[in-house]
C-alpha cells in the first residue's frame, strides 16, 4: 500500500486468450499501482523488463522514488546470482538478508543515498544456523532461523549486537513477525504437528508474547508425541525426520511418510487437522527434511537439484527403511504422500523401490520431466530440474521422469493419483499422462487409480468441503493398503 493508504502496488501477467488458459507461459510480468475507486484498466505501469521476459518482480532490490512525478527505477543490486529479500529501512539505510557470501544467509546494510552503487556491509554474519529473514520492528532486527528445520527467532539491535532469543512454545514453526521500524508490538503464528496455529502478540520492549487467538479443537495436543530422528542416506549424509504419533501408539504401525524436497522449502512443523485424523486412529506421521528443500541453506538446496536430484530420491528411500528397521513401521505398513515436486518424489521412488511401499499418493505432481517447461509456469523449473532441450540435462531427467520409468512386471504398491482440473501451476495433463502409463502395464494386482478434483486448482483455496472429501478419500485408500483399522470416533 502507498503511505496515505489511497492505493495499492501489485504484479500481474498480461491476460491471454480464453482458448490459451492453462496452457499459454506465464511471461512479461509488469508491476502496477492500482487506486482505490479507479478500474483495473485505468490502473498506472509502474515497472516491466521487456527486455526480459521471464524475469518476475518482487519489491526488494529495485528503488521507485515516489516523490518524483515519473517515479523513476533504479537498482540498487545488479546481477541475479544471489538472493536478496528486504528487511526494512530507516531513512536511507536498508537492511537485507542475502545469501551473497552466505550460504546461509546473513544480514547486511547499505545507505542507498551514499552513492549511485552503495556498498553492502555486513551487520549480522553467517551464523551455523539457516537465516529465513528478518524485519525491523520496533527499532531492531527480528530474525528467523531455521536449527534443524525447527524455528528459532532472534534479536538484534540496528548495528548488529544481538538482543537475545523470543520466546516460542515449543518445537515448532513460526512466522509473522510484520511490521514496521516504529511499531511497539508485532503478531507471530506458532504452529507445529500437535499444535494448532495459534496467533501470538509480542511486546518488542519487554520481550513477552502472549497467545492473542487460538482455535478451538476437539482435540488434546498432550495426547501426541512430536520426536526428531536423524538417520544416514545412500550416501551417508545425515537426514533430519520428524515421527509424530499417538502416545500409546506402538511400533510397527502404519505409517504416513511425506517429503517436498526442492525449491530451497523446508518442510518444517505444521498442524493439519486429516493428518490428526490418521493418527488419531493409530496410524504415524513421518515427515522427512530431505535434500533439495532449504532446511540447511543453499549447500542443502544443491544437493538435491539438477545433477544431484537423485540425492533426494535416495534420502526418501532411506528414510523409508529406516522407519522399518527401526521399527516404527512394518514391511506392507509404509505408504508415501507428496504434492507437486513432492508428486515428482513420490512417483520416482515408486519405480526405483516398488517393493518398500504398501501405497502411494502422488499429488498434483511433475511427472513428464522431459516437457514440464513447456506449460504455464514450468520454464521457471529449469533452476532445479535443469533443461530439457539440453543434452546432458535431457539424459539425467529421462532416468528420473515417472512417466518415463514405469517398470513393467515389476509389482507396485497401490497408487492413488490426485489432481485438479484447472491446475495452472502444475498441469494436470502430468497426472494424467502418469495414471495412463500405470494403468497401460502390468504392475501388479493392487489399483491404480486416479482422482480428479473439478473447478480446483493447485491446492490452495480449496474449500473445507472439498479438503474434507479429498482427505477422506487419500486416508481410507491408504488404510486400506497399509492395514491401519478405522474405528469410528
Amino acid at each position: 500500500w502507498n503511505k496515505d493508504g489511497s492505493g495499492f502496488f501489485y504484479s500481474r501477467y498480461p491476460e491471454v486468450a480464453e482458448e490459451d488458459k492453462f496452457q499459454a507461459l506465464n511471461a512479461n510480468h509488469k508491476v502496477y499501482f492500482h487506486r482505490l475507486g479507479n478500474p483495473q484498466s485505468a490502473d498506472r505501469l509502474v515497472y516491466e523488463t521487456p527486455d526480459h521476459p521471464n524475469h518476475s518482480h518482487y519489491a526488494q532490490i529495485t528503488l521507485i522514488d515516489l516523490r518524483e512525478p515519473a517515479w523513476p527505477a533504479r537498482t540498487i543490486i545488479h546481477g541475479l546470482n544471489h538472493h536478496w529479500s528486504l528487511a526494512g529501512n530507516m531513512g536511507s539505510r536498508f537492511y537485507w538478508s542475502t545469501n551473497s557470501h552466505a550460504p546461509r544467509m546473513r544480514i547486511v546494510t547499505m545507505d542507498v543515498e551514499e552513492s549511485e552503487h552503495p556498498e553492502a556491509h555486513e551487520l549480522v554474519p553467517e551464523d551455523a544456523a539457516t537465516l529465513e529473514g528478518a524485519a525491523i520492528i520496533g527499532g531492531s532486527l527480528i530474525a528467523s532461523y531455521l536449527v534443524h528445520a525447527r524455528t528459532e527467532i532472534r534479536r538484534f539491535a540496528l548495528d548488529g549486537t544481538p538482543l537475545g532469543p523470543v520466546a516460542l512454545p515449543g518445537i515448532g514453526t513460526a512466522s509473522g513477525f510484520g511490521g514496521t521500524a516504529d511499531d511497539p508490538e508485532t503478531f507471530f503464528f506458532f504452529t507445529s504437528f500437535n499444535e494448532p496455529t495459534t496467533i501470538y502478540r509480542h511486546n518488542v520492549a519487554t520481550g513477552e508474547s502472549a497467545v492473542w487467538a487460538a482455535p478451538k479443537l476437539l482435540f488434546d495436543p498432550a495426547d501426541y508425541s512430536v520426536e526428531q530422528r536423524f538417520y544416514a542416506s545412500k550416501d551417508g549424509t545425515r537426514v533430519p525426520m520428524f515421527v509424530v504419533r499417538r502416545k500409546d501408539t506402538h511400533g510397527p504401525a502404519p505409517t504416513l511418510l511425506y517429503a517436498y524436497g526442492g525449491f530451497g522449502i523446508s518442510m518444517t512443523p505444521a498442524f493439519g487437522p486429516s493428518r490428526i485424523a490418521w493418527m488419531e486412529q493409530g496410524g504415524v506421521l513421518a515427515v522427512a527434511n530431505i535434500r533439495g528443500g532449504g532446511e540447511y541453506g543453499k549447500a542443502w538446496h544443491d544437493g538435491g537439484r539438477l545433477a544431484n536430484k537423485q540425492n533426494s530420491f535416495d534420502d526418501f528411500i532411506a528414510a523409508g527403511e529406516y522407519l522399518i528397521h527401526e521399527g516404527i513401521t512394518g514391511q506392507g505398513q509404509l505408504a508415501i504422500q507428496g504434492g507437486s515436486n513432492g508428486g515428482l518424489l513420490v512417483g520416482a521412488v515408486t519405480n526405483q523401490r516398488p517393493d518398500l511401499f504398501a501405497a502411494a499418493l502422488p499429488a498434483v505432481g511433475v511427472m513428464d520431466m522431459l516437457r514440464f517447461d513447456r506449460w504455464t509456469a514450468g520454464r521457471y523449473w529449469v533452476d532445479d530440474y535443469g533443461k530439457p532441450g539440453e543434452e546432458a540435462d535431457f539424459r539425467n531427467l529421462l532416468g528420473l521422469s515417472p512417466y518415463h520409468n514405469v517398470r513393467a512386471g515389476a509389482d507396485y504398491p497401490a497408487i492413488l493419483v490426485t489432481t485438479a482440473d484447472t491446475d495452472d501451476r502444475v498441469v494436470p495433463g502430468h497426472s494424467f499422462k502418469y495414471a495412463a502409463a500405470i494403468q497401460a502395464e502390468a504392475i501388479g494386482y493392487r489399483p491404480h487409480l486416479i482422482r480428479i478434483e473439478t473447478r480446483a486448482g493447485h491446492g490452495s483455496g480449496k474449500p473445507t468441503d472439498k479438503i474434507i472429501e479429498e482427505a477422506a478419500d487419500l486416508w481410507a485408500f491408504a488404510a486400506e493398503w497399509t492395514g491401519l483399522p478405522i474405528v469410528p470416533r
